[in-house]
């Protein structure tokens, strides 16, 4: 999935940044509604990430089964420089 068309399609922008608190969090209720009913691997990944992103995305071990997602999550949040054991 193509992060700005997934910033345009649930924050109605691609500058994330620029949005006032509620049109910020109106976005992540639709991207965490969105990843709670993804079955495809690669874009409930990337709907996690955004969510990652912007501070309100579940610990990889509570967002993935699959083991290979968990490392590939975690390996996201370190390389982001965020704890993968801990909630943004």
């Amino acid at each position: 999935m193509d992060l700005d068309a997934i910033s345009q399609h649930f924050f109605g922008t691609t500058d994330i940044d620029a949005l006032d608190p509620d049109a910020l969090d109106a976005g992540r209720e639709r991207v965490s509604i969105a990843f709670g009913t993804e079955r495809e691997p690669g874009r409930r990944f990337a709907l996690w990430a955004v969510l990652r992103a912007t501070g309100v995305a579940p610990e990889p071990r509570v967002a993935f089964k699959d083991a290979r997602e968990i490392r590939a999550g975690e390996a996201y949040a370190a390389a982001i420089g965020l704890s993968p054991h801990t909630e943004t």
